[in-house]
C-alpha cells in the first residue's frame, strides 16, 4: 500500500463504514452529555455533594451561560434558526434524496446536535423565569443531562441501524 493508497482510505467519504465517524459521534454525545448549558456534569455532581463554595461556584457559572445563551438566542436567534434548518435541509437534499453518504452522516450528528441546543435554551428561559438556586437549579440541570443522554441513545441507536443499512446496502465492508 502506497501512501497515496492509505490517504484515500482515511479520507474516505463513506462515513458508516469509517471507524473515525463512530469516534466522532461517540465524542460528540459524551460531551453533549457532560456539558449541561456550558456547565461540566462534575461541577453539578460537586455542587450535590459538598455544597458551600462549589455550589456558589456552580450558580455564577450557570448564571454566566445562561445570560451567554440568552443574549445570543435574542440578537442572532432568528438567524441561527434559519441557518441551522437551511443546512439539515441541504443535508437532507444531498443525503437522502441524492444519496450522498457523507451528508447523511453529517445530518445524523447535527440534527438532534440541534436539539440539545434547543433543550439548552429552554432549559436556560426556566432558570431566568423560575430564578432558580440552589437544589432547584441543580436538579433542573440533572434533569435536562438526562433528557441529553435519553436523546444521544436514541439518536446513536437510529445512526448505527442507519450506518449497519447503509453499510449492507453498498458493501462497504
Amino acid at each position: 500500500m502506497d501512501l497515496i493508497d492509505f490517504l484515500t482510505e482515511m479520507i474516505d467519504l463513506r462515513s458508516f463504514s469509517n471507524l473515525w465517524y463512530w469516534i466522532g459521534l461517540a465524542v460528540l454525545w459524551s460531551s453533549a452529555s457532560h456539558w449541561v448549558l456550558g456547565v461540566p456534569f462534575d461541577l453539578i455532581a460537586r455542587a450535590g455533594r459538598k455544597g458551600g463554595q462549589v455550589a456558589i461556584d456552580l450558580e455564577l457559572a450557570v448564571g454566566v451561560q445562561v445570560r451567554r445563551a440568552l443574549h445570543i438566542a435574542e440578537s442572532a436567534g432568528n438567524f441561527l434558526i434559519a441557518f441551522v434548518f437551511f443546512v439539515l435541509t441541504v443535508l437532507v437534499l444531498l443525503g437522502f434524496v441524492y444519496g450522498v453518504e457523507f451528508a447523511q452522516a453529517v445530518f445524523l450528528m447535527m440534527c438532534p446536535m440541534s436539539l440539545v441546543g434547543a433543550m439548552n435554551l429552554r432549559t436556560a428561559r426556566q432558570i431566568v423565569g423560575l430564578d432558580l438556586s440552589g437544589d432547584a437549579l441543580r436538579k433542573l440541570l440533572l434533569r435536562t443531562r438526562l433528557k441529553i443522554q435519553m436523546l444521544g441513545s436514541i439518536s446513536i441507536f437510529l445512526t448505527a441501524c442507519w450506518g449497519m443499512y447503509q453499510n449492507l446496502l453498498t458493501g462497504a465492508l
